[in-house]
């Protein structure tokens, strides 16, 4: 297998951010994402996985390590102190690097 590292940035958050946050990720380098539906437990409760405005959604983002960086320090000022959100980071190797 010939692939090269790059990062998986993870973001969990409520799913009312789904209408604002493709157009930031895109605006600062996210080449792509998937947004898929999440439920679990954290500090804010126990969060269902439907698709409404009480329910939290997983965006996965493939990119380098610049664009993780610039997406977690805006993401970080500009929704972390009014929404339910945490990401993290991890490398991970990805074939067709081109893509990300």
């Amino acid at each position: 297998m010939n692939g090269l590292t790059r990062k998986l940035l993870t973001i969990v958050t409520e799913s009312v951010l789904e209408r604002v946050l493709p157009e930031d990720l895109e605006r600062l380098g996210a080449r792509g994402f998937t947004i898929t539906e999440a439920r679990g437990k954290g500090s804010r409760g126990m969060r269902g996985g439907t698709w409404d405005e009480n329910s939290n959604i997983r965006i996965e983002i493939l990119c380098d390590t610049a664009t993780a960086e610039a997406l977690t320090a805006h993401l970080q000022k500009h929704y972390y102190d009014d929404y339910a959100m945490v990401m993290f980071v991890s490398d991970v190797t990805v074939l067709r690097s081109e893509k990300f």
